[in-house]
C-alpha cells in the first residue's frame, strides 16, 4: 500500500511539472499577443527554470524570445538569439523559422551589417 501511495505522488509531481511549463509557456504566448514583452520574458524564464530537463523545449522558448526582442526594437540581441537556434538545433523547425526571421530583418535593415557571420551568443 505504501508503495502505491509513494507511486501515486510521484507521477502527481511529475504531471505538475509538466502542467506547469504549459502554464507558464502558454502565458508567454497570451503576453506576446497583448504586446506585453516584459511579462513574456518573465514566464519565459520561469519555463527555463523549470525545463532544464526538457531541451527539447528550449528552441520554441529561444524564438519566442527573438520575437520579443524584435518587438523591443533590440534587433542585434533578437538576430543573435536566431543564431543560437539555428546553431544548436539546425534540424528544428525552430531553427527554419528563424533563419526566415534573420532573412526578414536583413531585407528591413534593421542589422546594419552581416550579423549573421558572428558567433551565435547562447543565452
Amino acid at each position: 500500500m505504501r508503495t502505491l501511495i509513494i507511486l501515486t505522488l510521484l507521477a502527481a509531481t511529475a504531471g505538475c511539472t509538466r502542467w506547469s511549463l504549459d502554464h507558464h509557456l502558454n502565458n508567454a504566448y497570451r503576453s506576446y499577443a497583448r504586446g506585453n514583452c516584459e511579462d513574456v520574458m518573465l514566464e519565459l524564464s520561469r519555463v527555463e527554470r523549470k525545463s532544464r530537463s526538457r531541451q527539447y523545449l528550449q528552441p520554441e522558448i529561444s524564438l519566442l524570445r527573438g520575437q520579443c526582442l524584435e518587438r523591443q526594437k533590440l534587433f542585434v540581441d533578437a538576430a543573435q538569439t536566431y543564431q543560437f537556434i539555428i546553431a544548436r538545433y539546425p534540424t528544428s523547425e525552430y531553427a527554419y523559422r528563424a533563419k526566415a526571421r534573420l532573412e526578414t530583418l536583413q531585407q528591413l535593415g534593421r542589422l546594419g551589417g552581416s550579423t549573421t557571420s558572428s558567433n551565435p551568443v547562447p543565452l
